[in-house]
């Protein structure tokens, strides 16, 4: 994903959140999902997720954070063994509280969702022939021209376009099957959307969230209500969608793909995804 950019003029948002538990662990450790934990198929290494789960096992908050809806991040908890703790959904649209006790393993805490309107009808005329989606505020997706992916979590209802005007949005995707990646950035800058914040993906497609709204912003949330010290966070990401996660981290770590700008917003680089990278950060937390 590239920069995940606030754009002036929000025009409303609503949030509903609990605050979380305070803890004595040492460490608050976020973790990027694809490109990070698992390649671009979706794969982890044995590697990653034994470390993963060592970082878990020995008192670490890890907290999930990914682009990636609710249902697309449970795979990932489970993955590594994580049955409490929290994780940061939807680029920090939707945070999640883990525990065994609770009816489905988790409940959401806070779930932050705008208008829609304004970006979908500018997106529209400018990108002919785009494929919109959205995660409403109860968790459901629409999407028109039968628009699925693995990201959302679960199976997307096919919906009119206009039907999405007036829906509560947590995240907005877009894709275009037609548009370059070249051509698809420079109809989002010549759109100059207002009232959210955005995220231009690796290939032709959209994220948006509410103005103001990162897995940085989550995260921050989450710290300070489990007392944590700023300078004991640490963050991993590969994404430009991580850069202001790994800004805010006091140890903010890019993958060693990652493009120059997440390097630049780096404290330091690991290895690549291909190379268990994620893995040799967990394991210096054991150390």
């Amino acid at each position: 994903m590239t920069a995940m950019t606030a754009v002036p003029g929000i025009d409303d948002q609503e949030s509903a959140a609990s605050a979380p538990a305070a803890s004595t662990r040492r460490h608050l450790v976020a973790l990027d999902v694809d490109g990070t934990l698992v390649d671009h198929d979706g794969t982890m290494t044995a590697a990653v997720r034994d470390a993963a789960t060592a970082v878990v096992d020995a008192g670490h908050e890890v907290v999930i954070a990914t682009g990636r809806s609710l249902g697309a991040m449970l795979p990932v908890v489970e993955q590594i063994g994580m049955v409490r703790g929290y994780g940061v959904c939807s680029n920090g649209g939707v945070t999640v509280r883990l525990d065994p006790a609770l009816d489905r393993g988790y409940e959401v805490v806070e779930r932050v969702t705008f208008s829609p309107r304004a970006a979908l009808t500018t997106l529209r005329e400018k990108i002919p022939g785009a494929r919109f989606a959205l995660e409403d505020g109860e968790g459901n997706f629409l999407s028109t021209s039968r628009f699925q992916d693995a990201s959302f979590g679960i199976e997307a209802r096919g919906v009119d376009f206009n039907h999405l005007l007036d829906a509560r949005a947590v995240r907005v995707v877009v894709n275009s099957a037609e548009a370059s990646t070249e051509d698809f950035s420079a109809a989002i800058a010549a759109a100059g959307l207002h009232g959210v914040a955005y995220a231009v993906g690796w290939s032709a497609w959209l994220d948006i969230a509410a103005y103001g709204v990162t897995k940085a912003t989550a995260l921050e949330k989450l710290r300070a209500g489990m007392g944590i010290d700023p300078g004991l966070t640490v963050a991993v990401g590969d994404g430009s969608n991580d850069i202001d996660m790994l800004r805010w981290a006091g140890r903010g770590v890019a993958m060693g793909q990652a493009a120059a700008d997440v390097l630049a917003a780096a404290n330091e680089v690991t290895d690549s995804v291909y190379d268990d990278g994620a893995a040799a950060v967990l394991r210096s937390l054991l150390a």
